[in-house]
């Protein structure tokens, strides 16, 4: 019963957490975070495979609190860049099917979910 209650907390903890996060529509995002979200779900291959992929640490506490391991970052490429640029889309567990997409343009400072 313990248990079930700390679940049940730690997901209305993570719905607020959610709640305070402004939402974007993916269609209002530039295209290549189209393209960066239809290789998340199809699970890669991704312009930058020792980045794309890895451990996202959350360690400002901006998105909800999740186990270590819960986040994934992936690259948005930025046209012009010399550099893998500012934008990521992070993913929830599991990226392919999660659900749980949300935008930075401004290396993790800011974050907005993604509507699909």
């Amino acid at each position: 019963v313990a248990l079930t209650l700390a679940a049940c907390l730690g997901s209305a903890i993570a719905r607020e957490a959610y709640d305070h996060l402004d939402s974007v529509a993916l269609s209002s995002l530039p295209p290549e975070t189209h393209r960066t979200l239809q290789l998340i779900k199809q699970g890669g291959p991704f312009p930058y495979p020792h980045k794309d992929g890895s451990t996202f640490g959350n360690y400002e506490k901006r998105l909800p609190t999740q186990p270590r391991g819960h986040y994934r970052e992936y690259t948005v490429p930025t046209p012009g860049s010399r550099d893998r640029g500012a934008r990521r889309i992070i993913a929830g567990s599991p990226p392919e099917t999660s659900g749980e997409y949300y935008y930075t343009d401004d290396h993790y400072r800011s974050f907005r979910r993604i509507r699909e």
